[in-house]
């Protein structure tokens, strides 16, 4: 499976819907590298071009690989690998393609339907199963800016729970959509 997901914090956006970097959580290193290794996807990308947030991920990271954390939980240590940080989606992409010998099929997520740029879980499900290469991109905050939706090949069609309320933290979104996507 050539499956790669990544947790973008600039572009997004604030409640405002102006154009933000998002601050990177310990949380969401440590779940979404969980998440990542349980569904055996290869690479966790965590996008940001602050470097105070790539030190910050990379003291996280370093713990857990190298530090004490490598002794004390061996399978985080196999989570936390998965993480790799870059500055930019296009370093992200670059990353894939020299590893892989192709670009991957950018698919963005977003909370709402996007018309003429849709693409149905089955329809990803049978790209990944096909062996496509595919990097799957999550947006902090309020999700991602349009610069990076229009950069995608596909949205994927969002996830709707029983109630009008439509915000999932990206951790529980994340969740979902591997499940739905590569889940037995």
């Amino acid at each position: 499976m050539r499956l790669y997901i990544g947790l973008v914090h600039y572009p997004v956006y604030n409640k405002n819907h102006k154009t933000i970097a998002s601050a990177i959580t310990t949380l969401d290193l440590h779940d979404m590298a969980r998440l990542a290794r349980t569904y055996d996807v290869k690479r966790f990308f965590v996008i940001t071009p602050l470097e105070d947030q790539q030190m910050l991920a990379e003291r996280v990271r370093s713990h857990w690989i190298n530090g004490y954390g490598a002794k004390y939980n061996r399978l985080r240590k196999e989570a936390i690998e998965l993480v790799t940080l870059v500055s930019s989606l296009e370093g992200a992409v670059d990353a894939i393609a020299e590893v892989e010998g192709e670009p991957p099929l950018l698919i963005a997520t977003d909370a709402s339907r996007q018309k003429d740029r849709s693409i149905s879980y089955e329809k990803v499900r049978n790209s990944i199963q096909d062996g496509k290469v595919v990097i799957l991109v999550f947006g902090t905050a309020w999700g991602l800016d349009k610069v990076i939706i229009n950069r995608a090949d596909y949205v994927l069609d969002p996830i709707f729970g029983r109630a009008s309320y439509n915000h999932l933290s990206v951790r529980t979104a994340a969740a979902i959509t591997l499940d739905r996507l590569v889940g037995r």
